[in-house]
């Protein structure tokens, strides 16, 4: 493991828990000698993990879409801050530099870049782990709709097992560390399409 990529809101939120755990999950990364690749804001958790990561002597990579450069006003402080045109082409960069990735507390952006990541390791794209950083149970409503989607026969439980969850920075960069993607299965045979 070289680089984590971490998702999660240009907003800092209304409890500082979440301020303070985006801190620490920044510490955390640069401790281990990792690298930390994000969306390239200096704002919110955002700039909160990056600065944590920084301080600690990490690499730090931002990608930022033009569009967002203004509005998330981009990190002129990371070791390499890359500006690309679209969203699609910043969540293909991010999964290229990365080797697994956090998910810190968010809004619909960070849930849908991880939702992404975890379709991409449903279908083979890659084999990268995904841990949710789930202190005060801010994902449990994710995690409840994987069963619901399991439990309906929408998803396979190994498919909604892609995701994982740990309470703690230390115990998220464990989880990656330690994470051997599952075989790819078959959704469905021939005569069921």
């Amino acid at each position: 493991m070289k680089n984590v990529c971490v998702f999660c809101g240009a907003q800092p939120g209304r409890d500082p828990v979440h301020a303070q755990l985006a801190a620490a999950l920044g510490t955390a990364i640069a401790a281990r000698g990792f690298g930390l690749v994000y969306g390239g804001g200096k704002v919110g958790l955002m700039g909160i993990v990056a600065d944590a990561a920084l301080q600690g002597g990490a690499e730090v990579i931002g990608v930022i879409p033009e569009a967002l450069m203004d509005r998330e006003l981009g990190h002129g402080g990371v070791t390499d801050l890359r500006i690309v045109p679209s969203m699609h082409v910043r969540k293909a960069l991010m999964n290229d530099l990365a080797d697994g990735f956090v998910v810190l507390p968010g809004g619909i952006g960070t849930l849908e870049e991880a939702v992404e990541i975890q379709s991409w390791a449903q279908l083979g794209i890659h084999g990268k782990g995904l841990v949710f950083l789930d202190t005060g149970d801010y994902w449990a409503p994710y995690f409840a709709l994987l069963d619901r989607m399991a439990d309906a026969g929408f998803v396979q439980p190994q498919h909604a097992g892609l995701a994982l969850r740990a309470h703690a920075p230390e115990a998220a960069l464990d989880a990656l560390a330690n994470w051997k993607p599952p075989t790819v299965t078959r959704w469905m045979t021939q005569t069921e399409a």
